[in-house]
């Protein structure tokens, strides 16, 4: 009895054993499968930018920022919109490629600057979207050249830019203020074409436009033509709260004149100034910081100190005072230069354009259209009627028809 409970005991122990060792295998199958982490993939490689991707890597992203749908509709059209917004189909080139603007073995107009001086790229860092209503366009003229100069001004490039367009004159006219709107303004300067006079009206044009808040303040003669579309393009260049100043220079040196702002006239200053003939343009930025010399007639007083005309004080006051550099650029045109030297295929790539006065009136732009000279004298008709062919006044071409 007792040997067989040992053996009864023995038994169980060892079946006991035997339990325990298959649980001991059966546990690793039993239990769920572990969950896999996935290695980490590779990070995808950037593509390389092709040629003329909007993503330009001398731009920053910013240039882009209104999306790329909305850039390339702009792009894609030809001429100045509903609205004024610079549709050039030079822009997405100048865009993609600002090079051109230091290539001065260009073509004059085809660049942004041509032949600009160094500094003058900084505008692609910050590039305005700009629309026509943002320019301020003042026209200085006299009461004499009203129905001579201004009429055929009013008839051309103004008829595109009447609400942007401010005539300063120095005498009533109900006929032009009839034509023009509101935007004709009698400063009650003298008539006469002295440095007083020209100072008085350049006074006004400054304060007017720091009362429109628009972005650019652009100052013509009643002798000039004013190619939009290109104004839009270079303006676009650079941001209105940068401190520019785009002209072009009569002299091929600096002025020179004795400093009577900071001392007493006994030292003399140099600088650049751009000729209002041919046109200028300065950024709201840089004409505010003017306003100490320019504001409520202090431009007649800071003219009168250094006893120069309206022109010279305005290079006086920004690049002397200001120290700030005016941009060279060939794109204003005035009749002091040989106008027929310049190319056909570039005209309509300039900015500003003029004609010769009494003392030469064949100093006229060469272009070829459907007036002759005795028709259109200053070939301002002609360069309007390519630009804006839709125009009721232009001649249109006659379609042949096939037989």
């Amino acid at each position: 009895m007792h040997i067989a409970s040992v053996g009864v005991s023995k038994f169980c122990f060892l079946f006991s054993l035997a339990f325990c060792g298959l649980l001991l295998l059966l546990i690793p199958a039993l239990q769920p499968p572990a969950h896999q982490v996935d290695p980490p993939q590779p990070r995808p490689q950037a593509r390389p930018a092709q040629v003329g991707a909007l993503h330009h890597p001398r731009l920053p992203a910013v240039s882009v920022c209104t999306g790329e749908t909305d850039l390339a509709r702009r792009l894609n059209k030809s001429s100045i919109g509903q609205k004024g917004t610079i549709n050039t189909e030079h822009t997405r080139n100048d865009i993609l490629t600002p090079k051109r603007a230091t290539d001065s073995k260009r073509s004059p107009g085809r660049g942004i600057i041509p032949g600009a001086k160094s500094g003058a790229l900084s505008g692609f860092r910050s590039r305005d979207l700009l629309e026509l209503k943002d320019i301020f366009i003042a026209v200085k003229t006299t009461r004499k050249y009203h129905k001579s100069r201004m009429k055929l001004l009013v008839q051309t490039w103004i008829s595109q830019a009447k609400e942007q367009t401010y005539i300063f004159t120095d005498g009533e006219d109900k006929e032009l203020w009839i034509r023009t709107g509101e935007n004709i303004i009698n400063t009650n300067c003298s008539a006469t074409h002295t440095r007083q006079a020209l100072c008085c009206k350049m006074s006004v044009e400054y304060d007017k436009f720091i009362e429109s808040q628009k972005k650019w303040f652009c100052h013509v003669d009643d002798d000039n033509y004013v190619i939009l579309p290109s104004l839009l393009r270079m303006l676009s260049s650079y941001h209105h709260s940068q401190d520019v100043y785009l002209g072009r220079p009569s002299l091929d040196h600096p002025i020179e004149a004795a400093e009577r702002i900071k001392s007493d006239g006994s030292v003399s200053v140099k600088f650049w100034f751009a000729t209002g003939g041919a046109g200028f343009c300065i950024s709201r930025g840089l004409a505010l910081k003017m306003s100490p010399w320019a504001s409520l007639g202090n431009f007649i007083s800071t003219a009168e100190k250094i006893r120069l005309p309206d022109d010279c004080t305005i290079g006086y006051i920004i690049e002397a005072l200001l120290e700030v550099t005016l941009t060279h650029t060939p794109l204003f045109h005035s009749h002091l230069e040989n106008l027929q030297k310049l190319p056909t295929d570039t005209l309509l790539d300039q900015v500003t354009l003029s004609y010769g006065g009494f003392e030469n009136r064949r100093n006229v732009v060469s272009i070829v259209g459907s007036f002759s000279l005795v028709e259109d004298p200053t070939r301002f008709k002609t360069v309007h009627c390519l630009l804006y062919p839709d125009t009721d006044w232009c001649p249109k071409l006659k379609r042949r028809h096939k037989n």
